[in-house]
């Protein structure tokens, strides 16, 4: 082993577990942002749309979409996308309709009480926001800088699937 890579090994395990907390952390914050969705809901008497149904609302907003195209505009993670818009549909919080060119794909937009459930969701984070600045969590240039780096991680993983194929 040569001096350098001596060197090199005390801050490569230093990366390597800073990036285990930060996948750790991740993780953990998808799930608590969906818990803060559901608690929100439970105290507006909200009860039949689940968070991450919300969530969709509100990433689709004005848009009119297909099932495929929320995954790659990365509004939505999950495996049981056509499950929730089903449902979304049947709740009557979206329209569906089939495409003119491709009768397999369905696109999607809000219904007003879709749109009102997204307003919803966009005033609680406002008000998160608004929290975070008033009592001093988190700054401007903090968030700023840690959505910088987190767009660094999504592009360096989107690399990373892109050299599998």
């Amino acid at each position: 082993m040569s001096i350098q890579q001596d060197i090199g090994a005390p801050l490569r395990d230093q990366t390597m577990a800073r990036y285990l907390d930060s996948v750790a952390l991740l993780e953990r914050m998808h799930r608590l942002l969906l818990d803060v969705i559901k608690d929100e809901f439970e105290r507006l008497g909200i009860v039949n749309i689940n968070p991450v149904q919300a969530l969709l609302l509100f990433n689709i907003a004005d848009h009119e979409v297909t099932a495929s195209e929320l995954k790659s505009r990365g509004y939505y993670q999950g495996s049981n996308v056509s499950y929730n818009l089903k449902k979304l549909v049947e709740l009557g919080y979206m329209h569906h309709q089939r495409c003119g060119i491709d009768r397999r794909s369905v696109r999607v937009r809000l219904t007003p009480k879709g749109q009102a459930i997204r307003g919803r969701v966009a005033d609680l984070f406002a008000r998160h926001a608004a929290d975070l600045d008033e009592a001093g969590v988190i700054g401007f240039a903090t968030l700023d800088e840690t959505v910088r780096a987190l767009k660094r991680l999504e592009r360096f993983w989107g690399d990373q699937i892109r050299y599998i194929y």
